[in-house]
Parts: C-alpha cells; structure tokens; sequence
C-alpha cells in the first residue's frame, strides 16, 4: 500500500550544461555552449594542459595572482645568470613536476633553460646553429618554463618555435605551446604573425586553448589598449572564418569574463555577429561571478536584437538565483522564460528540485516533479539522485529505498545509477549489510551494479567478517556477468 501511494505521488500523469580557461573562477566546469566537428579555438585544456581547472584558484580576484602576467608587461624575473630552484618555487613553476618528459630524453636543467632563454634574448643570427650546438633535449616541461618567460618579457619566440618544429617536431602539434605563441605575438602586437600562424595552424588541424589569450590580463587595466586589441583579434578571426573564427571568439569572450571584464566582453559581441552561443558564455560567466542581477536583464535584451534565449540561457541565471536562496526571483524568472515562449527542459525542473531537496523540502520538490511529468519531461538521474539523498540527509532510509523500487519501475534507463547509488550511500554510512542486500535485489531484476560500488562492498563485508554475505554477493555478481542479456546500463 505505501509503495501503490508513493507511486501515486510521483506519477500522477504517466508519461516523459554547465571552457576551461586561462583562469577559472568555478572548481566545476559547466557543459559546453557550443560544439563543432572543426574549432581552431578549444573551451577545453589541452592533452598536455599548463594548468588543470581544478587546480586555478576560485578567488574572484583580479589576474595579479597568477604568476606568469605582469601588470605592467615587463619583466618580473630576477637578472641572474640562470633561475635558482628558489625562483622557480617562487613563481610556482612546481607544477612542472606533473608533466612527463619528452620522447627525445630527461628534462633540460634550469642552467640549460637560462641559457637558451638568453641566446633567445640576444636574437643573434646564428641562434638556431647555437641551439644546435647545445645538444639539449627539451621536454615539455622546459619548453612550458621557456615559452612562459619569453611571453613575460615580451621576447619574440618566432625563431624559437620554428626551431622546435624541427628539432622537436613532435611538439609542434601541441595546443599549449601554439597556444603560448599567440601569446607572444600578442604581447608583442604582432597580429601580422597571429593571421599566418593561424592559418597555418588550420592547415594542420591544431587546436588551441585560452592561453592563446594570455596577453590580455596584461592590458586589462587600461580600456583604450584592450578595445584596440580586441579589435585586431576580432578581424583576424573574422579574416580566418568559419567555425575557427566563431570558435575562436567564444575563447575570447569566456577568456574576459573570467578576468570579471564583461564591459569588453560585451564589446566582443557587438563587435562580432550576435550569437546565441555568444551571449551564453556572457551570462555563464557573470553568474559564476555572482553578477546574476545583470545577467538575468541579459535574455530580454537579447530578444530586442531579435536573438532569442534558449533554455539554457536561462538555465544559467535559474540556478545562480538558488544557489544564492533567491527561489523568488528564480520562479519570477521562470515564468518571464515561459512567456517568452521558451520551454523549460529537465535541467530546468532539477535546478528547482535540487535546491529544495538541499533544503529537506521534498514535499515542494515533488510538486516539480510532477510539473515535469504534465510537460512530459522524463527527469534526469541526476534529479532522481537529489531525491534519494534529500530522504538520506533526513534519514528516511526506508523512503529512500521505496523511491529507487518505484523509480525503477517507470525509468528502466535510469535503474542502474540510481540503484547504486542507494547502494554506495548505505555504504559510506557504513551498513555493509544494507548494501548487501540492495545489490542482491539490484541482481535479482537482471541489472549489473556499478562495479566500483560493488567491489567496494565485498570488501567492507570482508574486512566486517561477513564472508558468507561476500561469497555469495560474488556468487550472484559473477552469475549476472556471465549473462550476455543482463541489463549493464
């Protein structure tokens, strides 16, 4: 009878993202805004990326503390006759430690890095022979070091680069150091060299990523100098075309709303072609810096310009607004969005139902769900998995479990996730036994559970001394496995 009302609850009417940057203000990235088979521009770190998003800071603070870009563009680095191990943990190379060598052998040492970096300084005609000569093999941590140090001094590395093309080609297919050398050019004001270099890297199909951007925290203090190159940037990429271009200046517009600079962000799109995509990363980046009141005035100055806002555009501001417990506003917002005559999709239902969820309000949380259901909206796992640990931070165990049977029943798509993940939550609780016994049932519908859960499991069982309810979790896991028609989700 409870499970007959609590399937009444939930299904009355049976039917039915959020580029990585040169700085990141989010430990989360969002999904992508835009994707195309072709994009000389990536939101994406590279194979070999200088810095991992996870690892930038979340402070909202301006570039100073980053140290690699210098306010004034010269150079911070100290004139000795090469870097000392204090000045590279000084200026955070450590990082450098993460990267593998080079093919071609050992990383040079800081002694050999100085002292290309100063043949590179004295730019004498027979520099590329001199490198010759040093027999050095570079790795990727060397040139990383090399490439930044040239771009804080604002030293050419044209010469340099072409001769990595040839001594170590097989790093001339890398997006952090084509990357790195837009950068330089840019330093340098060269759009000239930028123009060509981009063509010739469409040519060969290299990707680049935001470092490729990295001279802009240099200017960003002075308005004058960041619309005059912003307006060289521009033209190249409209020059190049294509989805390179329109790639590229997505890179542009996220790499100026994380330095907080959205005043020339949003001269980037007047001065381009005002894209959907385009406004996204403008409004995604201002939530992410809290600045939601702006952003949410955004989408209906979009639709003055005869761009209309899409779901995800909204989504964005929904989610800031209950992040931020301004649910009043985010439900104000979402009727605005409606008669807009934008839909809703199932991430718009779940930001309402997370955040409820969060709340212990499950009671209004599935009032949403059943909104979802009358649109004919299938939720997410991810809204089923608020649901269950909403039931768990109240613990309601029972209720928890009661909803995953009824949700399985109607989302078969969704049975294996949210299964184990009742399974791993009892777990980390630690009632192995429980788990046990979920991941039996689990077994017995013919769905496979998440292998990690469940070699975890087995071992708490083991390590409590319940081998019996071990062997046989194997016994029954095994019996699945082997079953070419089990359902592996």
């Amino acid at each position: 009878m409870e499970i007959y009302n609590l399937n009444r609850k939930l299904f009355r009417n049976p039917h039915y993202y959020l580029s990585s940057l040169l700085f990141s203000l989010s430990p989360k990235s969002l999904p992508s805004l835009f994707s195309t088979r072709q994009t000389l521009f990536s939101p994406k770190p590279c194979p070999t990326p200088i810095l991992g998003f996870h690892q930038l800071h979340t402070n909202s603070s301006s570039d100073s503390s980053n140290p690699f870009f210098s306010s004034t563009g010269s150079s911070s680095f100290p004139s000795t006759a090469y870097p000392s191990s204090q000045f590279f943990n000084r200026y955070g190379f450590g990082w450098f430690r993460g990267f593998s060598a080079s093919s071609s052998g050992l990383n040079a040492s800081q002694k050999q890095i100085s002292e290309i970096i100063n043949l590179i300084r004295s730019g004498e005609n027979d520099l590329e022979s001199k490198l010759d000569g040093m027999n050095v093999s570079l790795s990727a941590v060397s040139l990383n070091t090399i490439f930044q140090i040239l771009n804080c001094e604002k030293i050419s590395a044209l010469r340099f680069f072409n001769w990595i093309r040839q001594s170590h080609p097989e790093f001339y297919y890398n997006s952090d150091f084509c990357s790195l050398l837009i950068d330089n050019c840019g330093r340098l004001d060269d759009f000239d060299s930028i123009f060509n270099l981009l063509n010739d890297f469409m040519l060969h199909g290299i990707c680049l990523n935001q470092k490729a951007f990295g001279y802009l925290p240099v200017m960003i203090s002075s308005k004058a100098a960041t619309k005059k190159s912003i307006c060289k940037v521009v033209e190249v990429l409209n020059k190049i075309g294509g989805s390179y271009g329109v790639s590229g200046i997505h890179v542009l517009i996220e790499t100026l709303c994380v330095l907080g600079s959205f005043e020339m962000a949003k001269y980037v799109i007047a001065k381009t072609e005002k894209r959907l995509s385009n406004y996204n990363i403008l409004i995604r980046g201002m939530c992410r810096r809290g600045n939601f009141e702006e952003a949410r005035q955004i989408p209906f100055g979009m639709i003055k310009f005869g761009c209309n806002p899409n779901c995800q555009t909204f989504n964005y501001i929904l989610s800031c607004l209950c992040k931020n417990d301004r649910i009043d506003e985010a439900c104000l917002l979402l009727e605005q969005m409606l008669e807009s005559g934008c839909p809703p999709d199932a991430l718009t239902y779940e930001i309402f139902i997370c955040y409820l969820c969060r709340l212990g309000k499950l009671d209004m949380a599935f009032e949403w769900l059943d909104k979802m259901e009358l649109r004919g909206i299938e939720p997410r796992a991810t809204t089923h998995a608020a649901f269950i640990k909403g039931y768990f931070k109240l613990q309601q165990y029972q209720e928890a479990h009661r909803y995953v049977i009824v949700c399985c029943d109607k989302y078969r798509k969704a049975s294996n996730k949210i299964y184990s993940l009742l399974v791993s939550l009892h777990r980390k609780r630690g009632k192995p036994v429980i788990a046990q016994s979920i991941l039996s049932e689990m077994i017995e519908k013919g769905l496979k559970p998440n292998f990690a859960v469940y070699m975890t499991v087995r071992r708490q069982l083991q390590k409590s001394g319940r081998e019996d309810l071990a062997r046989n979790l194997e016994s029954s896991f095994s019996g699945l496995v082997s079953q070419p028609s089990a359902d592996n989700g």
